[in-house]
């Protein structure tokens, strides 16, 4: 982990302190100090069993798409790949570093870099359209909700959902419409040309060719392989699952029993469109902003809502990065690709 990445995890930390103590600034301490009296942990720890059970169905996933040519890679190698993401998912903005350290951390074990961008990119493929089918059925069945006593909140769930919707066609586009979307993205890039770095349009256009490349070639394989592809994406709708039902655990610990598993589960996918329109990493301010908005439909105690939402980002967002924090010290078994041949 670099300088820089360990400044900006300091940063997060520091940020998220800032908020709980903000949050916490008029509500009474000896309130605070009686609801964790009467917390009940075992709810709690089902929420954080919850989060562990998401993580190692990515891992599931990632070991599915490399058991082939990699059989010998160790189960907890496997488990240290998601947690590393969360990490970087955490520290960097829109979730972009997730990723890369994916990859590094793939080839740490020894799983070639190729390989490792290929199966990653198939992942990301469908773990996309699952949660825009999440969303399509959330905003079918929870959007009314909100969006008559939350106007703004609606906006941004909507904006957020059409961000998803876009890259998932975009995604298609590259798929079936493959000349087309070179034509297309060659269009966008036209402005480029105006300015006076004559390098900048060639060096873009180069760089987009190349990832159009790429993804265009995974995608063949993706044609050919629906059987995996099915597969993956029932692990993958389990993995949301999991993580999406979080919250209705976390009520539950405060005592809060008065609540409907999929009215809680509904607006929680809506709350993590919303966060994924906030630049800032672990999209910092307006998750807990979005949780405290959302969830005073259900928990009218302030107390226990602000108590809510830090207990939640706890479980969903800073377990996870240190989770991977001890992943990223841990040193992987050197695994060796395996060639099939055929018979």
């Amino acid at each position: 982990m670099s300088r820089k990445n360990k400044i900006v995890l300091a940063i997060m930390i520091a940020i998220g302190c800032c908020i709980f103590g903000y949050s916490l600034r008029d509500v009474p301490l000896h309130s605070v100090l009686m609801n964790l009296k009467d917390l009940k942990w075992w709810w709690l720890l089902v929420a954080f069993g919850l989060m562990l059970l998401s993580l190692a169905c990515e891992a599931l996933i990632v070991r599915f798409l490399l058991k082939k040519h990699y059989p010998d890679m160790r189960w907890r190698d496997v488990m240290r790949i998601p947690m590393v993401e969360q990490l970087f998912n955490g520290i960097t903005p829109f979730s972009s570093g997730g990723q890369p350290a994916q990859i590094l951390a793939l080839a740490q074990t020894g799983v070639e870099v190729g390989q490792a961008t290929s199966i990653l990119l198939m992942k990301f493929i469908v773990y996309q359209a699952m949660i825009v089918v999440n969303f399509v059925i959330c905003m079918i069945f929870g959007f009314h909700l909100i969006a008559a006593k939350m106007h703004v909140m609606s906006i941004l769930i909507a904006f957020g959902f059409l961000i998803h919707f876009s890259v998932i066609v975009g995604l298609l586009m590259v798929m079936y419409w493959n000349r087309f979307t070179r034509k297309l993205v060659n269009i966008c890039l036209t402005p480029l040309k105006w300015f006076k770095n004559k390098n900048l349009y060639p060096k873009w256009k180069a760089k987009l060719d190349e990832k159009i490349d790429t993804f265009y070639q995974e995608s063949l394989r993706l044609k050919r392989d629906k059987k995996a592809i099915f597969k993956i994406a029932i692990i993958t709708l389990g993995q949301l699952i999991l993580y999406y039902v979080i919250p209705y655990f976390i009520i539950l610990a405060l005592g809060v029993h008065h609540v409907n598993i999929i009215e809680v589960t509904t607006l929680h996918v809506l709350i993590v469109m919303v966060i994924s329109l906030f630049p800032v990493p672990g999209g910092a301010g307006g998750a807990e902003f979005s949780f405290d908005v959302i969830f005073s439909l259900y928990i009218h105690s302030g107390t226990k809502l602000v108590l809510a939402m830090i207990l939640w980002r706890i479980v969903t967002y800073y377990f996870g990065m240190f989770l991977g924090m001890v992943a990223l010290v841990q040193k992987p078994k050197k695994v060796q690709r395996v060639d099939l041949t055929e018979e």
